[in-house]
């Protein structure tokens, strides 16, 4: 049976928090939030999206962007030899944030308020403990369900809209309703949302130079969903259990710039407000094929986020069966 969900304009639940807050739904401790919404039942249901068996990965490679933006550190990757012996280990270090990866709620929080999901402040949070920790996904058996693709690039190209993937601008609400329409896609209840803008197929597409140079091109920004309350009304009514996207910063970016509201921001409004976790930098190209030549926008995801307790974030382990 479906979860009865309170309606957008009753937000925020807690009347003493910041906008558009979820908090208590799930109950004081709660640490899932929207994935709350993945139940035994709905995770059943999305098996049957399974026809052909077709499994497509969906994680871009750990060492892209070569050259990470926001001051983030480069992939790191040793080979250790246990000579004499026949036989190697190895080690990697790098940013969760770097790469394909699901944002955890202690990545971003709402700025004004200074406050995490459910209240939780900066002081919370510690290494390998604690509340809010990117484990508790995994915890919970992971990012399990249906997922569900809007290819906006290349419907955009279909109707005549040309934005680089490499600077602010915003995919319009009303060309995902577009999108939606003339698919005939029927959202239900815990679906995993996708969002292709075509950000990791421009990037591949980029010269050695310019990948090294890519963290200060001029001009900057990041394409992606517009930020409105609109888009926010859109995601909480569909009742999804998490958002993805192949952008960098899945909302246009940076989420800070002169054309949003500081108070209305989706990384705010989700992570921080819903507990709804947001995924940037999948790699949805063989997806989005598959998708077309089937005209089939649905099938199986499974995702399980590394188990680093108390981690911020983490690679999306993510693989679509159709």
């Amino acid at each position: 049976m479906p979860i009865d969900l309170p309606p957008f304009d009753a937000l925020p639940l807690d009347k003493s928090g910041p906008p558009g807050n979820a908090w208590g739904l799930w109950g004081p401790d709660d640490q899932l939030g929207r994935l709350n919404l993945l139940t035994p039942e709905t995770v059943a249901a999305a098996a049957t999206e399974i026809k052909e068996g077709l499994r497509i990965s969906l994680d871009w490679p750990l060492d892209k962007p070569s050259h990470p933006t926001f001051n983030r550190q480069q992939f790191e990757h040793r080979i250790i030899n246990a000579a004499p012996m026949t036989q190697n280990d190895d080690a990697v270090h790098f940013n969760t944030q770097s790469s394909t990866q699901w944002d955890g709620f202690r990545h971003y929080g709402y700025q004004r308020a200074k406050q995490f999901y459910m209240g939780h402040v900066q002081e919370d949070f510690q290494p390998g403990q604690g509340k809010l920790g990117i484990d508790a996904y995994a915890n919970n058996g992971g990012i399990i369900g249906r997922g569900v693709l809007l290819d906006w690039a290349s419907w955009a190209d279909h109707n005549g809209i040309h934005l680089s993937p490499f600077q602010t601008g915003a995919i319009e609400l009303a060309h995902l309703k577009a999108i939606v329409a003339e698919t005939g896609i029927q959202f239900r209840q815990g679906d995993i949302l996708f969002i292709r803008s075509g950000f990791t197929a421009a990037y591949n597409a980029l010269s050695a130079e310019d990948r090294q140079n890519f963290p200060n091109r001029k001009p900057g920004g990041l394409l992606g969903f517009e930020a409105t309350r609109d888009s926010l009304r859109w995601l909480w009514e569909n009742e999804f259990a998490a958002v993805a996207g192949d952008a960098m910063g899945f909302e246009r970016g940076p989420a800070t710039g002169p054309y949003n509201d500081p108070d209305v921001s989706i990384h705010q409004w989700a992570l921080g407000g819903w507990g709804m976790p947001i995924g940037e930098m999948f790699d949805l190209e063989a997806l989005a094929e598959a998708c077309r030549s089937r005209n089939r926008w649905t099938f199986f995801l499974t995702s399980v986020p590394l188990k680093v307790p108390g981690g911020v974030a983490s690679p999306g382990n993510a693989v679509a069966i159709l």
